[in-house]
């Protein structure tokens, strides 16, 4: 808990670095992605341990498999608040900007990597409000392709997009319940069951 005053409409948790619900966006979204992948027969992990920078951090997800031309694939999934102060400005003028500003900061975040010529590395950012950012599109475009190539299913993108905008919605929902005192998630609860 970061201890600032929370407004009425909840929003703070979703921006709040101290927010449960921004870890578990962030690892249910990871977990969509490295599922898809897995289910192509590629071998993929979290936090890959041997891929760190030179600052100690790593991507959230690699293949251990070549995913394209013998390079494999390193991910980074974000989720920029589309209310945060930072962002609501732009956001307000261009639908998807924050989402495509955040997969510019992981570009350059990772660029060290990507240079290597070993690699293929993609952001995917999702904005809290469900927007996504073009990287984010293409790879989850070609990840659904190669599972429709698969299994014939040409629903597969969608299925995938689909369980992506649920991840960040629950991360969401444990962001915004969570900045509430304890009484007030009560009546949320009772709120929601009357409904």
């Amino acid at each position: 808990m970061c201890w600032l005053e929370v407004e009425p409409n909840g929003h703070h948790g979703l921006a709040c670095r101290r927010s449960a619900g921004r870890h578990r966006r962030h690892v249910l979204a990871n977990d969509v992605i490295l599922r898809a992948i897995r289910s192509l027969a590629i071998h993929a992990e979290l936090e890959p341990l041997r891929l760190l920078r030179g600052d100690g951090k790593r991507p959230d997800g690699a293949t251990l498999d070549p995913w394209r031309n013998g390079r494999y694939l390193l991910w980074d999934f974000t989720c920029p608040d589309t209310l945060a102060r930072s962002h609501v400005s732009q956001s307000s003028l261009a639908a998807g900007s924050a989402a495509g500003t955040a997969e510019a900061q992981k570009q350059i975040k990772h660029a060290e990597l990507a240079a290597s010529g070993d690699f293929i590395f993609s952001p995917i950012a999702i904005e809290s409000l469900g927007v996504w950012g073009p990287s984010a599109l293409s790879i989850c475009a070609e990840i659904g392709g190669r599972i429709t190539s698969l299994t014939g299913d040409m629903r597969a993108f969608a299925f995938l997009k689909q369980r992506l905008g649920l991840a960040v919605q629950d991360g969401n929902a444990t962001a915004v319940v969570g900045t509430h005192p304890q009484g007030d998630i009560a009546d949320l609860l009772v709120l929601e069951t009357r409904g």
